[in-house]
């Protein structure tokens, strides 16, 4: 009597294994940040310190604050003043946030996917936590409002270090050149010059002191350089806010990119 043929396996899909497979950020086993960028963080975290002890040391950077602010660049050259009014107003949450998440959200449903709006949510919600509670615990006064040459201004209920105007410049246009696959080397470029260019143009109108701005670029670098870290915590965001409805069995509906393929029934 011969044996019952084994019914034909079906050769596995193409693309099965390809679409379900996790992000590489959640591969275990893999570090989240590459070396390079692991040692980019260490030297920026680095520079955001001695910033930031030497302003509370009352050190030689204090001393630089008042030699620029003292030059009063703005009075001395008063041209390009009513252009760098405007041009400022690239690095402030509120305008800068609307043009960028209105991006976005045009390229969040291209996708299909609400990835790139959490991301730069995430990104802008570390950057308050960080740089607002620096602010709170320094309270620094800007230059306009300083009592006396020499003066560090701390602790006196001012919010200005470090620069909001400069970190959020980083940051909204730093994660937008990150999101931009195709034009990501021109976009990082193009939010390095604009980032730059903000916080020059606050010490030059006279809104910022220059330790201000330095801290404010370390800050706004360090939220970029830690957008690995954060991954895991937008992709289950993603999971939870896009997550499909149950089948009316009761188990929750499958995916379509995982469904494997339909295999032949087998025969008599």
């Amino acid at each position: 009597m011969q044996a019952p043929s084994e019914p034909p396996v079906e050769p596995e899909h193409p693309t099965t294994r390809r679409e379900c497979r996790r992000p590489p950020s959640a591969e275990p086993g893999r570090p989240p940040l590459s070396r390079r960028r692991a040692a980019l963080l260490g030297l920026t975290t680095l520079v955001y310190l001695l910033v930031v002890i030497g302003v509370l040391l009352d050190t030689a950077l204090v001393d630089l604050d008042w030699k620029i602010r003292l030059v009063r660049p703005c009075e001395r050259w008063p041209g390009p003043q009513p252009l760098l009014d405007d041009w400022v107003v690239a690095g402030q949450r509120g305008p800068s946030g609307l043009a960028a998440f209105a991006w976005l959200g045009w390229r969040a449903r291209r996708l299909g996917r609400i990835r790139p709006l959490l991301v730069m949510g995430a990104a802008l919600l570390l950057l308050n936590l960080t740089v607002g509670g620096v602010k709170i615990v320094t309270g620094r006064l800007g230059p306009h409002y300083a009592h006396y040459v020499g003066s560090p201004e701390l602790f006196s209920g001012g919010t200005i270090f470090p620069s909001g105007h400069t970190a959020n410049a980083v940051v909204t246009w730093g994660v937008l050149a990150h999101l931009a696959v195709r034009w990501r080397r021109t976009g990082a470029l193009l939010a390095g010059a604009t980032a730059w260019s903000v916080g020059l143009t606050t010490v030059y109108l006279g809104t910022h002191w220059v330790t201000d701005v330095l801290a404010g670029w370390a800050a706004g670098l360090l939220v970029l350089l830690s957008l690995p870290l954060l991954e895991p915590l937008v992709l289950t965001a993603e999971r939870r806010l896009t997550r499909r409805p149950a089948t009316p069995g009761g188990t929750p509906a499958t995916p379509p990119s995982c469904v494997p393929p339909p295999r032949r029934a087998p025969r008599g």
